[in-house]
């Protein structure tokens, strides 16, 4: 999301007047006295009354004082603070220390007071960084605290609090620079001790009053300054154009303060004359800490440890390798080889002296006059660095010339390898102490985070004093962990890299080295030595040498990390049918995890009780003893359980993922018709009775012990048994009437069996083979009181059928009718009046008791359930999160506290201008297939569409028509949860965050079972026991324990224009009370004036109208940098609670899964290595992968970086950042740190992976915790996965050059920066390198086939095995192995390793590979390209359903730059060996070098027609040529570049124009590979004749030049005759092609030349031209206002024509192929759809919008 620049629709209205009565937000503190629910806790009042706590402070100025004003209002009107940031701060400081004072274990004494230590922990917490930064700069706090035992400690904390929440609410833009804070708060709270204390003004003489003391005074005197120098910084970066050492950005304003000079330039009152605000360039500071300069050595400069590290390996296994021994060790034996091996120290003394140049050429910038000491480090870095390489490279010397003086290795020559050796150990001395402090950690945190000036003297050579970066070592244990991970690692590359690439090489070079007499093919410029030819062999092997060790990562990472999951308990419970087997677990599990302890029995923390829980949940686990007995002998836990389970189950039905008949399958129901046992599910009953009737017959005269023991041994048939006999003597008794004799013969029948049971006599004295027969009955009878209209007459026959069976068949002895009446069994007078047995005692409850006949089919599920039941529920997503949620329980988690001694946390999502709600018509109407978005959603999700048309009947639908006029709304909705809407989001799950509140905090009480009504058919929300306990006082601590807050910066604007988004907006606060909406409202003063505010609006309940409750004036606009965290940093002041979670548009919860947020939090209070958590990450499941195949490859490749990629990141790694928007931050902790995003123009446009940067160089700890997950989605179509790949992979290109990566490079240990590297923009370096390694390998074959150097030696063996040694590497790379074996192990582990090879092999069929190839274009093409030229950009990827056909003109200007020129390049490359190269003519030898490298042409050609809906249809595809052929040859002014070509070309070069001298000269180098091909293959034309002069290369231009000219000829001839003189025009064209045709026909004659000539003629210069036209792009600056540049523009159009005509070739031939089509269409959409498509098709043109 983006706040992307506006450029009109401001809102004109009057400034806000002020308001008679404020709203509240959600405590009414202004008023203690109202009757409000969170106004009931003691703790609340205890917070409020300490603010109001003033007593005998001086009183403001200028201001009449109220006494109802407290410590808040004190100091906002003695430093001019705006009301409602006191307001708003008020709110905050009471929530936060009344959920504190709750938190309390044991509470305290006196609730009714605020708790000391509660207080002095906050400020502890908020102030830390504060005071971390005074000792940094050596300057003495301000805040300045009495004694103890003094009566005042506890308001002057309150006020140093009070003053710093004060500041960061109102600081705007500003909250983006901490330390920036830090100063302001530092002289702010001075001034606060000058007013306690009753300083004198010196100037004045007077009592001190701050300067700021009047209204707006810290706004505009403070805040306004600095922003107004931040917006002309801004201003500087040209919309984030220029270099970033032109300007400064947040970090370099921040950084600013690191420095004690702040306190001597910028001053208190702040100095607007100084230079730090200065906007004049002679005056103004410049970058400040780090300059970020475009270059690819930022990779080597940042992470120089490891290029140090790969480069010295490879040159030492080179050397070894060139000894030719067949083992390492024996080389080593050599003591040649050991000399040879010293070299590595001249290495890498150059590397040091690299790396000493790089920082002075690219951090020059920073030396100033204040900063001359940073100018000497450069300087002696690289004289100290390139003595080194003097003094190795003469010590060196002297030892070979020692021995080639004595032609042995003599005691002198020994002597001098020694010297040399002492030299390299002090060389290496800081590396020596490094590994020392490696090994013990915590020494180099005391020394770092230590502010001894001697240590800053002794560190200033390693590197510059910086705030951040300090103590970032981990414990000892985690260093060892990830230690073992990485030296594993290197250990298989290095050993892979000396066996398989490096030493299979040595052979082939010296076989080419050794070549004598090769007769090159062309004027060879270095002849002799074949150097060429070995440095075209190595350079595949040697970039691939670089790259490997990712995938060495992420082999390593897979198996690491499935361990982990294994270790983790992930997976235990894939479906439906493994909980069946552990459900009883499951329910005492979820007892055990989500209800709180009792506390009074709770000793928290003790060794005791940490052994207790563990010892349970191990029981819980591996199904030890039967806890759940102790659920079926309590009343209370049963319904506990119940109502979990059950409000789970009823939501699943809400969202239309099961049926009404599944949710009474199953849901567990409420204890009733005196049932003793569980009620389980039916799943879980299913066939048990059948089972146990057989078990009874087949047990017929077996004791009864013996036969209830054989029931027993499963749980659920004893308890189906059970539950089938109560119920159906509940059921019997209920019906029949009371005071009847046929009453008291059911009641006496039932008495005998009773009393058998329980004296184990039942099988004496009842036949047990008669109970299937009566089971056949009782399923009759039930059939028939289930029938809509009842027959009494054949329910009273099937009642006494059954009572002929009970009383004549069942019992084992014969009774006449005599002792039957005799016993109370039969009727004492059967010859009265009464009439038949039942005849008049049956009485049927009423048709509207819902309860009774819900409970009826419960039972005869039960007793005619045949089959298992499995496959219930049927819908796969309601079967996943119920198989997660009851997984996860079983999982390690820390016990969920009750609601009041939870943490309390809000929910932040930054909204722009998406979708809120899906309209009527973008429902209803068909794309141009005939698809509409309904129509799409019903095939996709065909089971839930017939959930939702079902519930809409039982909600009183009549007719299906009537979903598109009373039911409108709800299908609106339906259709938006399964989009990525506003809507859709967990707002619709926000209230239920706590939900309910009952069963989160019980305390053993019981609960009344009316309290759900699940006998109700209607299951609305409005009737659940959530909103009836709601009414109590739980719902005040619901609202202080939860708040969400959406930032919708526009909806101000939107208001103001009727848009239908802020209507939408209104709904979802009007039916989520815990919503909240903060905006940026713009007030137009004047013609000019705009005032901008951030307002907080709710709705109401009691007014039934929204509401604004805070508006808080803003110093200018919000957008200074990138939008989405300028848009999260405005709203976040309004958030409340010690967690925030940030939720991204894309994201969604689920109910049961924020059942465990308690559970989470708690997580904060855990101690994970050395520290306690600050980022809390949260596992995603990708929900979009549904949707196409497309989808699914996305979703896969995403999860597995969600799930395995992060749990390995965080551990054993110890490197997780945040990479995704559901994680929940530390709020204290990061707000007083920057917040939780950075916002510089560009730099930060991956704006949330530096909120983990900035935690890590903060000593932070970010973890990652799978037992819960949040929804994400994806894109769908491949477009809108190309734009975010495109996004992701320029925000990694800018990460490379910032100081984030910069100082994580250099702070953290070796293997920790391993780990960064390889996790973040190393991975998509090293994707580019796999790209770079394919051209590189064909350039080379190239090569050496065109220069005749691959001829002449294909005789030799070697070059075979040359071949060998690199063929299979690329390959295996290019199949994608980066994303296949993450989706393949997480599959594995979570569905099994069946399920996951499958899914795997129907990926494969579905040409997955084919997209992961064309990703991987995608990825390097925009991460080069954004490190060399720059060009990052926010790109808008839309998400919606892509079901409409993308036209080629369109797929043409994404993916011509990015994929298709260099796909046709590679194209020319591999046609061009095959026509020259020996090796061509052995096919196998060709397809075994190629097929991989043929492969990617395929894909990146392909893809984009492959995953388009209708992509291979034919009257489409011409359809697109006639548009791309317009699209080509518009020529307009001002027009857009979907219009015209011309205005898309030159928005393709816009990256040219911002980039800087070097990154032209290197585009250039880069474009003069296209001239190779006219080199290279002019020699091999016949008319050459084998001539290799230099003159046929020169003469060869003739060609281009004439062909040049003739176009330029004809294209005049065009401009000046084709409109009047059309004659003259033809005549033009007439003598050209005459001209030409004689000129060919006089070459065939006079030379030698042929067809085949002509055909590699246009391979020799097409490419040369099209070289030509890049280079002059690069000079278009000095060539665009000459004539040349209209040739170029016309030369460029002709070129675009033909790659679009050879991308088009392909793409017709398939169109045109029959069946290719459905082909695609089946492969791209599941099988429904795809039928569904095919039906629409056909009925084009009728009502679409009918309902199916």
């Amino acid at each position: 999301m983006n706040l992307r620049q506006r450029a009109g629709g401001r809102a004109s209205h009057a400034p806000p007047q002020p308001r008679v009565s404020d709203y509240f937000n959600i405590i009414p503190i202004h008023d203690l006295l109202t009757n409000h629910p969170c106004l009931r806790y003691p703790e609340v009042r205890a917070s409020a009354d300490a603010l109001r706590s003033t007593g005998d402070l001086r009183k403001p100025p200028f201001t009449p004082w109220n006494e109802s004003l407290d410590l808040l209002d004190w100091l906002g009107l003695f430093f001019g603070f705006q009301r409602d940031n006191v307001r708003n701060q008020r709110e905050h400081l009471v929530l936060h220390l009344a959920n504190s004072q709750m938190r309390l274990h044991p509470p305290p004494s006196a609730v009714d007071r605020l708790d000391p230590g509660v207080l002095r922990r906050f400020r502890q917490k908020l102030l830390k960084n504060y005071s971390s930064w005074c000792s940094f700069l050596g300057k003495r706090s301000q805040v300045r605290l009495p004694h103890h035992h003094n009566p005042n400690l506890q308001r002057r904390e309150l006020l140093y609090v009070c003053l710093y929440l004060l500041v960061w609410g109102e600081a705007g833009n500003l909250r983006f620079t901490p330390e920036c804070l830090c100063y302001i708060y530092h002289h702010m709270a001075l001034e606060l001790n000058y007013i306690l204390d009753d300083h004198f003004d010196e100037n004045t003489g007077q009592l001190f009053v701050p300067s700021t003391c009047r209204q707006f005074g810290f706004l505009n005197d403070v805040v306004t300054p600095i922003y107004t120098m931040m917006k002309s910084e801004v201003r500087r970066s040209r919309n984030g154009t220029a270099p970033h050492s032109a300007w400064r950005n947040y970090d370099d304003i921040n950084e600013y303060f690191w420095r004690r000079r702040c306190f001597k330039r910028v001053k208190w009152p702040i100095d607007l004359n100084c230079n730090f605000l200065s906007a004049d360039d002679s005056a103004r500071v410049g970058k400040t800490g780090f300059v970020e300069q475009r270059t690819f050595w930022n990779l080597f400069r940042s992470f120089d440890r490891l290029w140090v590290l790969l480069i010295l390996y490879f040159q030492a296994a080179a050397i070894v390798a060139w000894a030719g021994r067949a083992y390492p060790w024996q080389a080593l034996e050599s003591r040649d080889v050991q000399v040879q091996l010293l070299t590595i120290f001249i290495t890498w003394a150059g590397l040091r002296f690299v790396q000493s140049i790089l920082d002075a050429g690219t951090q020059y910038s920073l030396v100033t006059k204040d900063s001359k000491l940073i100018g000497v480090r450069m300087v002696l870095k690289s004289v100290v660095a390139l003595s080194w390489c003097v003094v190795f490279g003469v010590f060196y010397g002297r030892i070979w010339s020692q021995k080639n003086f004595n032609r042995s290795w003599s005691y002198e020559a020994n002597q001098r390898i020694f010297v040399f050796l002492k030299a390299a150990l002090v060389f290496v001395i800081p590396e020596l102490l490094a590994l020392l402090l490696f090994i013990i950690p915590w020494i180099r945190n005391v020394i770092e985070e230590s502010n001894w000036p001697i240590l800053f003297v002794l560190t200033w050579w390693f590197h510059g004093r910086t705030f951040v970066g300090r103590g970032l070592r981990e414990g000892l244990l985690d260093n060892i962990k990830y230690t073992i991970f990485w030296v594993v690692v290197l250990a298989s590359k290095f050993s892979f890299s000396y066996f398989l690439q490096i030493r299979p090489l040595v052979g082939p070079t010296r076989a080419l080295l050794d070549l004598r007499n090769v007769k090159y093919k062309w004027h060879e410029f270095f002849t002799s030595t074949n150097r060429m030819a070995v440095v075209m062999l190595w350079a595949p092997v040697v970039l691939i040498y670089f790259v490997d060790l990712q995938i060495f990562y992420v082999i390593f990472s897979s198996l690491v990390g499935s361990t982990i999951g294994l270790f983790s308990h992930l997976g235990e419970i894939r479906n439906v049918e493994q909980l069946i087997l552990r459900f009883q677990f499951f329910a005492s599990a979820l007892q055990f995890n989500l209800i709180p302890e009792d506390q009074t029995l709770r000793s928290e923390g003790t060794v005791v009780h940490k052994l207790r829980n563990a010892i349970q949940r191990v029981k819980l686990r591996y199904g030890l003893g039967k806890p759940y007995k102790k659920m079926e002998s309590s009343q209370v836990e049963a319904t506990r359980f119940a109502l979990i389970w059950n409000e789970i189950i009823i939501t699943l039905r809400e969202e239309d993922l099961i049926s009404d008949r599944e949710l009474e399958l199953l849901e567990l129901p409420p204890n009733s018709w005196d049932i003793k046992v569980i009620r389980w599910p039916c799943v879980l009953l299913c066939n048990e009775l059948l089972l146990a009737l057989s078990q009874a017959v087949e047990l017929a005269d077996a004791p009864d012990r013996w036969l209830w023991f054989r029931i027993c041994r499963s749980e659920y048939r004893r308890c189906a048994v059970m539950e089938a006999y109560d119920s159906v003597k509940y059921l019997l008794l209920e019906i029949i009437k009371y005071n009847t004799d046929e009453h008291s013969i059911a009641t006496k029948i039932f008495m005998d069996i009773d009393d058998h049971i329980r004296f184990e006599k039942f099988t004496g004295a009842y036949r047990t083979t008669v109970l299937p027969k009566i089971h056949e009955q009782l399923i009759s009878f039930i059939n028939l009181l289930l029938l809509p209209k009842k027959d009494m007459d054949k329910i009273v026959i099937a009642l006494q059928a059954l009572y002929e069976t009970a009383v004549r068949e069942f019992p084992r002895a014969k009774k006449s009718v005599s002792q039957l009446c005799q016993e109370g069994l039969a009727t004492r007078n059967p010859n009265t009046d009464a009439g038949l047995l039942f005849e008049n005692a049956v009485q049927l409850p009423d048709d509207a008791d819902a309860f009774f006949y819900r409970q009826l089919r419960r039972l005869h599920t039960i007793l005619s359930s045949r089959d298992s039941m499995h496959n219930v529920p049927i819908n796969l997503e309601a079967r996943r999160r119920i198989a997660f949620f009851s997984n996860s329980l079983f999982m390690n988690m820390p016990r969920a506290p009750q609601v009041e001694k939870m943490m309390a946390f809000s929910v932040l999502t930054p909204y722009y201008d998406e979708d809120v709600l899906y309209g009527k018509e973008n429902l209803r109407s068909p794309n141009e297939d005939g698809v509409s978005t309904l129509f799409y959603l019903q095939k996709i999700f065909a089971d839930e569409w017939e959930n939702f048309m079902e519930r809409m009947r039982r909600e009183g639908m009549q007719d299906d028509g009537e979903i598109w006029t009373t039911k409108t709304r709800e299908l609106r909705l339906w259709a938006s949860y399964r989009g990525q809407t506003l809507s859709q989001m967990d707002i619709r799950q926000g209230s239920q965050e706590l939900n309910p509140p009952s069963m989160l905090k019980q305390n053993g009480g019981s609960i009344n079972q009316s309290s759900r009504s699940l006998n109700s058919q209607r299951l609305s929300r409005a009737g659940s026991s959530v909103s009836l306990l709601f009414k109590g006082h739980e719902f005040g601590v619901a609202l202080m324990k939860y708040t969400y807050v959406v930032a919708c910066q526009m909806y101000g604007v939107h208001k103001g224009k009727g848009d239908p988004r802020a209507e939408e907006i209104f709904y979802l606060m009007k039916t989520n009370e815990a919503l909240r909406v903060a905006y940026v409202d713009e007030v137009l003063l004047g013609r000019e004036e705009v005032e901008y505010y951030s307002v907080l609006v709710k709705y109401d309940q009691q007014l039934k109208k929204e509401v604004e409750i805070y508006r808080i004036k803003l110093p200018g606009p919000l957008k200074l940098g990138e939008g989405k965290p300028e848009n999260q940093n405005h709203a976040i002041i309004f958030t409340r609670g010690d967690a925030v979670q940030t939720i991204d548009m894309n994201q969604d919860n689920y109910f049961e899964e924020a059942l465990k947020m308690r559970n989470l939090l708690e997580e904060f209070k855990v101690t994970y290595g050395i520290r306690k958590p600050s980022i809390l990450g949260v596992r995603e499941n990708i929900f979009t992968g549904s949707v196409s195949s497309l989808a699914w490859f996305m979703s896969a490749q995403e999860m597995s970086f969600v799930t395995l990629g992060q749990r390995v990141l965080a551990n054993p790694l110890k490197v997780r950042m945040h990479y995704g928007h559901p994680d929940v931050f530390d709020r204290f902790w990061f707000l007083t740190r920057g917040g939780i995003s950075k916002a510089s123009r560009v730099i930060n446009i991956s704006e949330d992976i530096y909120a983990g940067f900035n935690c890590t160089l903060r000593g932070g700890n970010v973890t990652h915790h799978e037992y819960i997950q949040v929804g994400k989605g994806r894109d769908v179509g491949l477009n809108q996965i190309s734009m975010f790949e495109a996004k992701v992979a320029s925000g990694n290109g800018e990460q490379v050059l910032s100081r984030d990566i910069y100082r994580l490079g250099h702070r953290l240990d070796f293997f920790r920066m391993l780990s960064v590297f390889y996790t973040t923009v190393g991975f998509f370096f090293n994707t580019m390198m796999v790209v770079l390694m394919v051209y590189t390998f064909l350039w080379g074959r190239l090569y050496l086939a065109l220069s005749g150097v691959e001829d002449h030696a294909n005789e030799n063996s070697s070059s075979n095995k040359a071949l060998g040694a690199i063929l299979n590497q690329q390959f295996v790379i290019q199949i994608g192995i980066f994303t296949a074996l993450p989706m393949i192990v997480e599959n594995s582990l979570e569905h099994g390793f069946v399920p996951a090879i499958w899914d795997f092999a129907t990926m494969q069929l579905q040409l997955a590979s084919l997209f992961f190839t064309f990703s991987m274009g995608t990825r390097s093409h925009f991460f080069g390209r954004t490190i060399l030229h720059g060009g990052a950009k926010y790109r808008a990827t839309g998400r919606g359903f892509v079901v409409q056909h993308k036209k080629f003109a369109e797929n043409y200007r994404l993916y011509a730059r990015s994929h298709f020129v260099k796909a046709i390049e590679l194209g020319v490359i591999l046609i061009v060996y095959a026509s020259i190269s020996p090796l061509a003519t052995k096919t196998f030898v060709y397809i075994a070098m190629t097929i991989s490298s043929w492969f990617l042409v395929l894909s990146w050609i392909m893809s984009p027609f492959v995953f388009n809906p209708s992509g291979f249809d034919w009257l489409k595809t011409v359809e697109d040529f006639d548009d791309f052929i317009s699209w080509l040859w518009y020529k307009g002014i001002l027009t857009k570049a979907e219009q015209s070509w011309e205005t898309w070309w030159y928005e393709e070069q816009d990256h040219l124009r911002a980039t800087g001298l070097w990154g032209k000269l290197l585009e250039i180098i880069l474009d003069l590979r296209f001239f190779f091909f006219q080199y290279g293959i002019v020699y091999h034309l016949r008319i050459a004749e084998g001539n290799t002069s230099i003159a046929v290369y020169l003469l060869s231009w003739i060609y281009l030049i004439v062909a040049v000219g003739i176009y330029i000829v004809i294209a005049y001839a065009q401009d000046k005759y084709a409109a009047k003189d059309h004659i003259y025009y033809r005549l033009v064209q007439f003598l050209v092609l005459v001209i030409t045709v004689l000129a060919i026909v006089m070459l065939i004659r006079f030379t030698d030349v042929d067809l085949v000539d002509f055909i590699k003629s246009l391979l020799a210069f097409v490419p040369t031209g099209w070289g030509m036209i890049l280079i002059a792009q690069v000079l278009r600056p000095f060539l665009q206002s000459s004539v040349v540049w209209e040739t170029v523009v016309s030369l460029a159009r002709l070129y675009d024509l033909v790659f679009g005509l050879i991308v088009m070739v392909p793409l017709a031939f398939l169109s045109w192929m029959p069946g290719f089509q459905q082909m695609q269409t089946r492969m791209l959409f599941n099988e429904a759809f795809s039928r569904g498509l095919q039906i629409s098709r056909i009925l084009t043109g009728k009502n679409s919008n009918t309902i199916s």
